[in-house]
């Protein structure tokens, strides 16, 4: 084809697209190309298609490169896109193809960015189900097991158990010498629980604690007050009727 028919087919392509259109040289031309249908929620998408034409255009087919001027595409959906305009070239052999082309291109570029959002949703969708299933099985707990049970009670035992230790050494802190030792010897007798567990006889031991006296103390119900009331009462002298 001469120049001049092929700078005619330019002046109709700049017709067409007056500022999308890039004349490089006489065999060359860029054309920004963008989808022919705009989708909703979609990204800004635009591509430069780069057209060389050979000397025996349009029998032959130019040769055609892409690039991506807003926007991204990957190698594997360039080849996609551009074997999509070969094949297209192909069956329009011997005629202007120039607009055939970027026209089909414009439609291959709608259905990329369709794609691509309706991807897009389903992977938000997807991100949301698993953010609420995992929120509900916050919420929801842990099933209990009897094994889950037993490790749980086993460290609320520990813990209570030392929380009365540190109440008991914070009381302990607020009484006198003399108060430690009376609560240190009423600690070391013996309580009903505990001697009944030495004999396994609750009748026989009754009886031998109210012989000798021997009384159960709650160390943790021990009152100050009271400890103070015994020692003024031991301290007390008592004078019989004899006397």
């Amino acid at each position: 084809m001469s120049s001049d028919v092929l700078q005619e087919e330019f002046e109709v392509l700049e017709a067409i697209y007056p500022s999308e259109l890039s004349i490089i040289s006489d065999r060359q031309i860029e054309i920004d190309v963008e989808p022919d249908a705009v989708v909703d929620a979609a990204e800004l998408f635009k591509l430069k298609l780069t057209v060389n034409y050979p000397d025996d255009y349009p029998d032959a087919l130019p040769e055609l490169r892409l690039e991506a001027v807003d926007g991204e595409i990957n190698e594997s959906e360039s080849i996609a896109l551009l074997n999509d305009l070969l094949h297209m070239g192909e069956e329009n052999k011997g005629m202007a193809m120039t607009f055939t082309l970027v026209s089909h291109l414009r439609e291959k570029l709608s259905g990329l960015v369709e794609n691509r959002t309706k991807t897009h949703i389903a992977e938000e969708h997807e991100r949301e189900r698993l953010l609420i299933e995992a929120e509900e099985a916050r919420t929801r707990g842990t099933p209990v097991t009897v094994e889950s049970f037993k490790a749980w009670k086993a460290n609320f035992d520990k813990e209570m158990a030392q929380k009365k230790l540190r109440d008991e050494e914070e009381k302990l802190r607020g009484l006198t010498a003399k108060e430690r030792e009376e609560i240190k010897k009423i600690a070391t007798r013996f309580t009903g629980r505990q001697l009944f567990e030495r004999n396994r006889n609750l009748e026989h031991e009754e009886d031998s604690l109210m012989e000798e006296g021997t009384v159960s103390v709650d160390f943790s119900q021990y009152d100050r007050t009271q400890a103070v009331k015994e020692d003024d009462e031991e301290d007390r002298v008592h004078f019989s009727d004899s006397d």
